[in-house]
């Protein structure tokens, strides 16, 4: 019998997580699209092909992050399970710090039904097994409620605030930062 590669990298009761591809574009594109409302001032995911080609790519082909598609398990045209939402891992740093930051965003068909939390889990147990990272680090702006829901439920605790950290949608916005370590989830 022929060995088949699995579908994901992990899975959960209702969702599994998998690399990015090329070939899905079309459909992260018209979610993200779909989505616009839900996403801002926080987020601005590719939603035109030639965005989200950069953006897979940078996520495939550069070592220092990690692309990863939350996927509800069996509802996909193909039943591979459409996207419910994306996790990447940016800014990774191997040696003495081992460590990652993670962005995210929920699509809105997805939001508010937990799928994000059983996808973020599941990337965190991923970095923290495969990937032998050791923290990962989330940066939130503070009026983002949703996201800083999902860091807590997810294990992350606050560690500090960072006055105009990062530039989005034109201004330097202030964040709080929240982390977790391997130590953490494996002992709790």
């Amino acid at each position: 019998m022929p060995h088949t590669a699995p579908r994901y990298l992990a899975e959960g009761p209702r969702v599994g997580i998998r690399h990015f591809t090329h070939e899905d574009g079309a459909e992260f594109t018209a979610r993200a699209r779909e989505s616009k409302d839900l996403h801002h001032p926080w987020l601005f995911p590719p939603d035109s092909a030639q965005a989200y080609e950069a953006y897979a790519s940078r996520l495939i082909e550069d070592r220092s992050k990690a692309g990863f598609l939350v996927c509800e398990k069996g509802t996909g045209p193909t039943g591979d399970g459409s996207l419910a939402g994306f996790v990447n891992i940016n800014n990774i740093v191997q040696g003495g710090f081992l460590s990652g930051a993670l962005g995210y965003g929920a699509f809105a068909h997805a939001a508010g039904r937990g799928l994000m939390r059983e996808g973020l889990d599941l990337v965190v147990r991923y970095a923290f097994g495969p990937m032998r990272l050791h923290r990962l680090e989330i940066n939130v702006q503070p009026g983002n409620a949703a996201s800083i829901g999902l860091a807590r439920a997810c294990g992350f605790h606050l560690e500090g605030f960072s006055p105009r950290m990062l530039f989005i949608d034109g201004a330097w916005r202030d964040h709080q930062r929240w982390a977790i370590t391997a130590e953490t989830v494996t002992s709790g």
